[in-house]
């Protein structure tokens, strides 16, 4: 049994417990929230809640796990329909998947996304293939955004997903590196990007950085990255992520105020530039737009400890839509 206990801070505004739960225990789910109350797992003062309680200034929450809990441990297996879906696999063993996941992939099912998805895909190979893995047992230890593409690891069995999973969420002794290409010309040629990661108050689909976290509405978030070539207005660059948070990487040039190039959330789909730009140009960024129809990252390489204590890395080569890109720019630019 692992338990958490948070105190809450003397000036944190009354919310739901559930909401302000959601916002300071990472990788939690609501619903998973909603299991522990049911459960009677989440203590407030010493007496038991409903998930409508109104926290208040000095509460003491007593939160009682009796597993670590990871990202799919709150949808039912048995409503996960296979599908036969071409994943490529660039690795697998009786632990684990390594998936390259094409760019507009959905990762798993959720509001707007019932079907189609990495996860229905895995189910599939998985009930067809000579494993005695199930997704009831394995499952998903980060993920990617549906329009990012890249390295993914699957676990197919419980003691890998709790090993990867500590991995990814503890001792950071996971390594992922991505490949983006930003709007502007960094001044730096590496630098480190840190800040509060929570969600936009004024749009709920974006995240923004919160440079402190008085109000609590953040988690610490730390992007390393360095320039690999410039392109007059756009610059390639290579990025290694020391915390996981939801659109980590997007949140942190935007906050930058370089935002990835055809990012339509962080305001990269339309020509964004301080330098003066000839017709020429703006007709060739608009090409571009048509090439890479999507925000321009790729998880590059991924490296950690497998769960048979060996250390591995992966690495895949960024796809064809974001390669044309790359060389339609050094022609141009270079």
């Amino acid at each position: 049994m692992k338990t958490i206990h948070i105190v809450v801070k003397q000036n944190q505004k009354e919310i739901r417990i559930d909401k302000f739960l959601k916002r300071n225990i990472e990788n939690i789910s609501r619903n998973q929230i909603q299991k522990l109350m049911f459960s009677k797992k989440i203590i407030v003062n010493q007496q038991i809640v409903k998930k409508n309680y109104r926290i208040q200034p000095l509460d003491l929450i007593e939160i009682q796990f009796s597993k670590i809990y990871p990202i799919l441990d709150h949808l039912e297996y048995k409503n996960i329909v296979a599908e036969k879906i071409n994943l490529d696999i660039l690795h697998e063993d009786e632990d684990i998947i390594v998936v390259n996941k094409p760019a507009g992939m959905v990762v798993h099912p959720g509001c707007g996304h019932y079907k189609g998805t990495l996860i229905h895909g895995i189910k599939y190979h998985l009930q067809n293939s000579n494993s005695n893995s199930n997704l009831y047992r394995s499952g998903l230890v980060h993920r990617l955004d549906k329009d990012t593409s890249g390295l993914l690891v699957v676990a197919k069995n419980e003691f890998s997903k709790k090993y990867l999973f500590q991995q990814f969420h503890y001792p950071k002794t996971i390594q992922r590196e991505y490949r983006a290409l930003i709007w502007g010309d960094l001044i730096e040629k590496k630098g480190i990007i840190t800040g509060f990661i929570g969600r936009d108050p004024k749009n709920r689909k974006r995240m923004t950085v919160f440079r402190t976290n008085e109000s609590h509405k953040g988690k610490y978030s730390v992007t390393h990255y360095q320039v690999l070539e410039r392109f007059k207005y756009l610059t390639y660059v290579s990025c290694n992520i020391d915390t996981g948070k939801t659109h980590q990487i997007r949140a942190h040039f935007k906050y930058l105020g370089h935002p990835l190039f055809h990012d339509s959330i962080y305001g990269g789909h339309k020509i964004f530039m301080k330098k003066k730009c000839s017709n020429r140009n703006i007709e060739f960024l608009k090409t571009c737009f048509n090439l890479l129809p999507r925000q321009a990252l790729h998880a590059i390489s991924l490296s950690f400890i497998h769960p048979k204590h060996e250390k591995c890395y992966f690495y895949c080569p960024i796809p064809e839509d974001f390669k044309i890109v790359l060389q339609q720019c050094r022609k141009i630019f270079l």
